[in-house]
């Protein structure tokens, strides 16, 4: 009886050998976990610098910093700078009960695209800068996307005063954006 139990006592630490060899272990769980958001990181940055390029892009923010470096969490939906061809737009929201200017509590402006610039340089930072001129906006735009990633950021500084505003998120080709457009002034 005891040479029984002895021999499916190394059975089983035999087979529960067996069994770890086959199983990756944690570590590599997690190299591989890491090299796949890598993978969709750089397939993000891929989309992101493309829809810059042929100027048809959505920023969906869900940070705001105003001027006196106070950061605000916002939601995506209806925070948001567009560029669709030669227009753009900027729709900020804080989130509020009350309906606002644009019907979702915040301020919606619209205008036309000039001076379309942008630039990589050695590290990968890419930098966008363009003028917006419009009925209820003059402002200058400079938005930085991040190396190997679809994280951005936007500042607007408008021409007529220094209350600069900055938005941080995610930059998406316009036709995988879901943002909820206010009425513009």
């Amino acid at each position: 009886m005891k040479r029984f139990i002895l021999l499916m006592l190394l059975g089983c630490a035999g087979l529960t050998g067996y069994a770890t060899a086959q199983t990756p272990s944690g570590d590599t769980v997690r190299e591989q976990k890491k090299v796949k958001e890598e993978q969709l990181d750089s397939l993000l940055h891929t989309e992101a610098l493309r829809a810059m390029a042929n100027q048809f892009f959505v920023l969906e923010a869900d940070r705001v910093v105003l001027r006196n470096m106070q950061t605000v969490y916002v939601s995506p939906g209806i925070n948001f700078v567009s560029v669709k061809n030669d227009k753009a737009v900027v729709q900020i929201s804080f989130d509020a009960s009350e309906p606002g200017l644009n019907g979702v509590g915040g301020i919606t402006v619209e205008g036309t695209v000039s001076s379309y610039k942008m630039k990589q340089d050695k590290k990968g930072y890419t930098y966008l800068n363009f003028d917006v001129l419009g009925a209820s906006i003059s402002a200058k735009i400079d938005i930085y996307l991040m190396p190997e990633s679809n994280r951005a950021s936007v500042t607007v500084y408008p021409n007529l005063n220094s209350n600069k505003v900055t938005l941080t998120g995610v930059l998406k080709p316009a036709e995988k954006s879901n943002v909820f457009k206010g009425n513009s002034l």
